[in-house]
Formats: structure tokens, C-alpha cells, sequence
């Protein structure tokens, strides 16, 4: 396994990319636009947005929030190459008549491989409101990828569009899916309104019959009315997303991310961890606080030094190296608040997750 990132500005410096200003972008979709390397050059530090990772064969697969979903591969985790033009060709028409506005920059996807298939879900909505969807694919191969849209697994409808739908109190974005220890899939989803969300799937990987979403992870206890939220006036400030739920010795670990991202070098993004014995909950953090209740045990923020905030984390297993590996993106203080990858080793002491 090669060696990862040292945590000093000067290990950047490298970034083989002309850096365009970002922060206009960013504040107007909510997303960090990114200028892009040469497509036929690889690169060591690969400008993200909400890295997930896959591995097939001898090639790691880094997919993020881009325009069709941006897609990247290497084959030693530190060499990586740009895909062009998205993973996807084509958006499902379903996703813009599900969620007015959205176009093509699809959000945080999520990927996972169940029953010898790959299964990928994915964000569709607009910045600071909770009118979203979660879309989801299929393919038997990566390498040879033959994406099959399946349509929607689940929506949410905001205040400004009860006249045609009910108003849900969460938002359908920030998937990810889970297989417990039977075999049975779960989706934990969700971005501030009422927190992370989690509700059965079923062998088609869509909601199981009879069943809803439930609350297991929320920013604070109860609302606090003497928060501002700087991004949207819609979204209150329960500032909890970006769940990613993994299995490890009996436990399953709850990482979520609380307060702001997509802010440059105003974001304050941070990871924290609970813990359960059971894939439903209840989850707590280290000190014994419900996660439903604002508990969350720190995993990574930022130093001030390399990254003003790092979040929105995914966490895999390295079968070959023996060794767990923990990816989010960090916004770099040397370039700008530009959104990076962030790569570290997991130290399971006492059970609890510490990054080396």
C-alpha cells in the first residue's frame, strides 16, 4: 500500500492542475466546480466533491458529485486518471420531472457491490432546498460498465411544492447503502431537516414494502432557534448529512457530517461516529450520547493548517493490505477552499475509529 498524504501544506504543492476561482460557483450551485486536469494525464491529488470508492479486479474506481458523476481510476490509490464527460451520458429523464430545476450535476453517489452485481444510487436536487431524489443504477462490471437506470428509490417534496405533493421533513439526497450481517440492504440517506434518515431495501434495491424512513441521527437534540444557517433559509439548522454506515467486528459504525460544506474557506464541515449493534440503532458516540440526540464522537475537522474543514466521508476495507481506509474531502487552504481528496488509514483501538 503505498504511503498516504503527509499532513503538511507542502506535500500539495504538486497538484497538477491551473486553478481557476472557485467560490462563485460554489455559492451558486452549492457544489465545488472544479477546473480539471488534462484527460490524458494522471494526477496525485484529484480535486473531489463527496468521494466513494469501488475496487474491481486490480483497478480502484473513485466516483464524486460532478457533472453526470465524475469518475476516476487508479491502480495503486495515488496515481489517479480523469474520466471525461461523466459516468453517465445520459440523465433519466424521470430526474427532472421528479426535481424542477435539476440538469445534470448529479450529487454524493453512493456504490457497492451485492449479488454479483455493482449498484450505484445518486443525488438529484438544488442547492439548500429538500425537493430531491435518489436514483439508482445497476451494472455487472465496472471495467466494462452497462449502466441500467432502475428509476427512483425515493423522493422528498419541499414546502414550495405542496401543492402537488405532500411535504416530508427530510431530504432525498447523500445515499448509502448498507448489507447487514443476513444479507438484508438498508439505505441511511439525508441532509438537515430532520436528519439521516435509514429504511429497508428490498432484493430490487428499492424501499421494502410497508416500509419508511426513520430518524436515526440528528445535528442537535432539539431545534435551535439561535442558529443561523448561512446557506439556505429553507433548510433549518439541523446541520447533519452525508451518512456512511460500516460493519466492522460486530458493530455497525454511523459516520455522519455535521455543520457546512460547500463554502470554500468558510466551510466547517466535520466528521463524527456513533455506534450500534444493530444496523437500526440506537447509535451512540464514544461518551454514551445518542446520535438521535446530537451525539457524535469526532473523527476529522480541519487542522487550519492544510484543510479549514474536511467531511462527507465513504470507509472500505483493503482486503490485500489488511487495513481499513477512511476517504472524504478536505478544503485545501493552499488552494483556495478548493475541495480535495483526503486519504487515511483507520486505527480500530478499543473498537473506535482513529485515523492514523
Amino acid at each position: 500500500m503505498p504511503h498516504l498524504y503527509a499532513k503538511t501544506a507542502s506535500n500539495y504543492t504538486n497538484m497538477e492542475t491551473k486553478r481557476t476561482s472557485t467560490l462563485a460557483g460554489l455559492l451558486l450551485t452549492g457544489m465545488v466546480l472544479l477546473a480539471q486536469p488534462n484527460p490524458e494525464r494522471t494526477f496525485r491529488t484529484p480535486m473531489v466533491h463527496d468521494p466513494v470508492m469501488a475496487q474491481e479486479n486490480d483497478t480502484f474506481y473513485l466516483f464524486s458529485t460532478g457533472h453526470g458523476i465524475q469518475q476516476m481510476t487508479s491502480a495503486d490509490l495515488e496515481n489517479w486518471k480523469w474520466h471525461r464527460g461523466g459516468m453517465l451520458t445520459e440523465i433519466p429523464e424521470w430526474t427532472r420531472d421528479s426535481v424542477p430545476g435539476f440538469k445534470s450535476h448529479i450529487w454524493a453517489p453512493d456504490v457497492i457491490r451485492w449479488h454479483n452485481r455493482w449498484w450505484m444510487m445518486y443525488s438529484c436536487s438544488t442547492f439548500g432546498k429538500n425537493t430531491s431524489a435518489i436514483g439508482l443504477l445497476s451494472s455487472p462490471s465496472l471495467a466494462n460498465p452497462e449502466w441500467k437506470d432502475l428509476g427512483c428509490v425515493v423522493t422528498s417534496h419541499g414546502k414550495e411544492n405542496t401543492a402537488v405533493h405532500a411535504y416530508t421533513n427530510y431530504n432525498a439526497i447523500d445515499p448509502n447503502i448498507v448489507i447487514d450481517e443476513n444479507d438484508q440492504p438498508w439505505l441511511s440517506f439525508g441532509s438537515f431537516w430532520d436528519g439521516i434518515q435509514l429504511v429497508q431495501l428490498d432484493s430490487t434495491m428499492h424501499i421494502a414494502p410497508e416500509c419508511h424512513p426513520q430518524t436515526i441521527a440528528r445535528r442537535y437534540g432539539e431545534k435551535r432557534t439561535d442558529l443561523v444557517n448561512p446557506t439556505s433559509k429553507f433548510a433549518g439548522t439541523n446541520a447533519i448529512e452525508a451518512p456512511f454506515i460500516f460493519r466492522h467486528n460486530g458493530w455497525y459504525y454511523l459516520f455522519v457530517s455535521w455543520d457546512y460544506c460547500c463554502r470554500g474557506e468558510k466551510s466547517s464541515y466535520n466528521v463524527v461516529v456513533g455506534r450500534s449493534r444493530n444496523v437500526q440503532g440506537p447509535y451512540f458516540d464514544r461518551e454514551g450520547r445518542d446520535m438521535a440526540k446530537g451525539g457524535g464522537t469526532l473523527v476529522i475537522e480541519g487542522d487550519k493548517k492544510v484543510f479549514e474543514a474536511a467531511g462527507h466521508c465513504s470507509v472500505y476495507n483493503l482486503q490485500k493490505e489488511n487495513k481499513t481506509l477512511f476517504l472524504c474531502h478536505g478544503y485545501s487552504i493552499e488552494h483556495g477552499g478548493q475541495s480535495i481528496l483526503v486519504k487515511r488509514f483507520i486505527d480500530w483501538t478499543d473498537d473506535w475509529p482513529r485515523l492514523e
